[in-house]
């Protein structure tokens, strides 16, 4: 299935001063954003615990709180959790399960005694030590930043250098991004977003070797022609197979988004953005790095 006619000649590095500049502005904000504001750590990084509760029908929160002043609990973090609704309450606490004994226990006789047993459900609870979770967000950390630099690596290997160093420059403006984005979402990160900020590095790195093999076989077929004129023309050549296979995930990732529910939401949102920062970043970061990198040989 062919979107885009043979002979189709856009010109995408003619717009790569723009696009760069507009990224390294975005990666920038993202960074300065990320030192000020912080991530919204969840359990599993921060540590403590994390009760969810279904409500069948809305519940203010301070008769929660006030259900669970009986155990000693009333203080907890108390917010809504999913869409409206919904009714699916999450309540933070800094200690963890073991501290507290038979949590689960505990909160449904108190919330019982509040609203009666048919009135909720304890969806889960979770419960990470402080030691235990800075060591997920430590390993957590590394394990991106890893992933990427040996995508990189085997660009590098595949190809050659200037595509592995293009690979990265591209793998992490996506991270970057969707790191802003969730940010702004004021998404928690957890193991789940790591999860899907691996997922982001090895979808966008599989578009990357896709547009960087077809240059690389222009490139011996057209040895007469300018290597801009190169990479445009792999890029469109590719452009059917990047359209159809992103948008066929997005779709999935968007029923994911809207029907999967509170919990995988904001794991659906980080692909939904890394997905679509990817196909950017190949087009517009990677294969501009390797035009400059082209350049700066013959200077």
């Amino acid at each position: 299935m062919e979107l885009i006619k043979p002979g189709t000649r856009i010109p995408f590095t003619k717009y790569r001063k723009i696009a760069v500049a507009v990224s390294t502005a975005v990666n920038l904000a993202v960074l300065i954003l990320l030192f000020v504001k912080g991530p919204n750590l969840g359990v599993d990084f921060a540590g403590g615990t994390v009760v969810h509760l279904k409500f069948q029908q809305p519940t203010a929160i301070a008769r929660i709180r006030q259900g669970l002043e009986t155990i000693g609990l009333g203080s907890a973090v108390i917010q809504d959790f999913g869409q409206p609704g919904e009714n699916e309450y999450l309540v933070r606490l800094d200690r963890t399960a073991v501290e507290l004994g038979a949590l689960g226990e505990q909160v449904k006789k108190a919330l019982a005694g509040q609203f009666g047993p048919e009135a909720f459900q304890v969806r889960r609870i979770e419960s990470v030590g402080a030691k235990i979770g800075e060591d997920l967000r430590r390993r957590g950390v590394l394990s991106v930043i890893f992933a990427t630099i040996m995508m990189g690596a085997y660009i590098w290997v595949r190809f050659e250098l200037r595509f592995g160093l293009g690979a990265i420059i591209a793998l992490v403006h996506d991270v970057l991004v969707t790191v802003g984005a969730l940010l702004l979402a004021n998404y928690e990160f957890d193991l789940t977003i790591i999860a899907a900020l691996l997922t982001i590095v090895g979808f966008s790195v599989n578009d990357t070797v896709v547009v960087c093999d077809r240059i690389r076989e222009n490139m011996r077929k057209i040895r007469r022609d300018t290597l801009e004129n190169i990479i445009n023309l792999s890029i469109n050549e590719t452009l059917s197979r990047t359209i159809l296979t992103t948008s066929t995930t997005l779709l999935v990732l968007l029923a994911l988004y809207f029907l999967g529910g509170a919990v995988i939401r904001p794991f659906a949102f980080s692909l939904l953005v890394g997905f679509i920062s990817g196909v950017y970043s190949t087009i517009f970061i990677a294969s501009p790095v390797i035009l400059l990198w082209e350049k700066k040989a013959r200077a």
